[in-house]
């Protein structure tokens, strides 16, 4: 435990974490982005915590989220994160993300046959690998 909250994953000793507008205006030039980011758990995968969506803590909007996976797949969130704050340390990059894929997110979001059969094309989105996470208290 820190003062700050729970840590999961790899010790955050010192949290510097940007915002969310910070991150998009870096990733706009730079491949990957070493960061520490602020932002709040929109959804969390519902079979075993092996990913998560974040927003902004304030005024999300629906083109602003991050998809979180943990390194080396060595930790997992608690299922009912949904709505909390975090601090995640590692890496953000944009990538693909093949139908395939989608489908299988949605699936483990519990989305219905019908939202999941409207996943038609690859999408390119912001992610992150995390290294570490605090849930903020």
């Amino acid at each position: 435990m820190t003062n700050m909250g729970e840590n999961i994953g790899a010790p955050i000793k010192k949290a510097n974490p940007i915002s969310f507008s910070s991150l998009l205006n870096k990733i706009e030039t730079q491949d990957t982005v070493r960061t520490q980011l602020k932002a709040k758990v929109e959804g969390v995968c519902q079979v075993k915590g092996c990913w998560m969506n974040l927003v902004p803590t304030a005024g999300a909007t629906a083109d602003e989220s991050i998809f979180v996976k943990f390194k080396d797949y060595a930790f997992f969130m608690p299922l009912d994160l949904a709505g909390q704050n975090v601090i995640v340390d590692g890496i953000a990059y944009k990538e693909v993300t093949s139908v395939d894929e989608l489908r299988h997110y949605a699936e483990d979001e519990g989305k219905s046959a019908e939202e999941i059969a409207k996943i038609t094309e690859p999408v390119e989105e912001l992610k992150f690998m995390a290294d570490g996470v605090i849930i903020l208290k």
